[in-house]
């Protein structure tokens, strides 16, 4: 019942709250700059937050694509469970999608994704051979949200720090071409939104997971969203937050939590309260909980 409900309970959650949208404005240069690259593109490299692969999924990707190639790259899959990986995987697989799972920051997946380009993409020389021309290197864009993890797979790839990377959305401004080998040449890409989101559902899971701004939403309520999400969920229940934070829950009213834990470890400060929950959800402390499952 969890999953079934979890939209529904999400969008009653989130009617009365500030909506999340965030916007900057190199982002709407960069949109316009990346669809006149994607002409120039072999194949898609489309890299998700495993644990919200339907929210890190752009409205219009699939527009932008038309033809072309792609690959999904589920980053971050060891923030999810073995269970979660496995719907995720059937799922695309029932889709015919090329689906490559992937940790950014340690480099698992990463030589799969550079073989799969490659060969995806490996009728290009064919007919340009054809056409007696050279082979020349396959172009591979990848793109996606803010902070999925984007420069940190070309780095793995690449084996060194080519493309600037950090734990915060927007830190990469600009495309970027870079090599990897003879054969295979990559663009790096800023992070991509809508200009509106217009699902609030979605906007908050960007928020728990910080693939969106941070100044596009209140801790507080964001955290009561994550409180009650946790408890109500099987593998994680209000006994993951005791043993936690030494503190019982009241009930399970998101919005009071994070009042008692203020009171109780910050002095009154809800917004190191709320803080604390979120770095603990991205942390694992709660155990690798993702927030999305396949739709059925």
């Amino acid at each position: 019942m969890y999953w079934e409900n979890l939209d529904a309970d999400l969008r009653y959650w989130t009617r009365s709250l500030r909506p999340v949208q965030w916007y900057p404005g190199h982002i709407a240069k960069t949109e316009k700059e990346l669809k006149e690259q994607l002409k120039l593109m072999d194949v898609v490299i489309e890299v998700r937050d495993a644990r919200i692969p339907l929210a890190t999924s752009h409205p219009k990707m699939d527009s932008w694509l038309g033809n072309r190639k792609r690959i999904i790259v589920m980053n971050r899959e060891d923030m999810v469970s073995t269970e979660d990986r496995n719907a995720w995987a059937s799922y695309f697989a029932n889709q015919g999608t090329k689906v490559v799972y992937s940790n950014g920051q340690l480099g698992m997946g990463t030589m799969k994704l550079g073989r799969m380009a490659k060969s995806l993409a490996s009728t290009v020389n064919t007919k340009r051979r054809e056409k007696g021309l050279l082979p020349r290197a396959v172009r591979a864009g990848i793109v996606g949200y803010p902070n999925v993890g984007k420069s940190s797979l070309i780095n793995r790839l690449l084996k060194r720090r080519m493309c600037p990377a950090a734990p915060r959305p927007g830190v990469t401004r600009e495309l970027k071409w870079v090599r990897f080998g003879n054969d295979l040449e990559l663009l790096d890409s800023p992070g991509i939104l809508p200009m509106r989101i217009s699902d609030q559902t979605a906007a908050i899971k960007l928020a728990i997971c910080d693939d969106i701004g941070e100044r596009s939403y209140d801790f507080a309520d964001v955290a009561a969203i994550l409180v009650q999400l946790l408890v109500r969920h099987p593998a994680v229940g209000p006994e993951a937050f005791r043993r936690r934070y030494r503190l019982e829950m009241d009930s399970d009213c998101g919005k009071m939590f994070v009042t008692k834990l203020s009171v109780h470890l910050f002095n009154g400060d809800a917004s190191q309260a709320a803080f604390r929950i979120l770095s603990d959800y991205r942390k694992g402390k709660f155990g690798w909980v993702a927030l999305e499952r396949p739709p059925t």
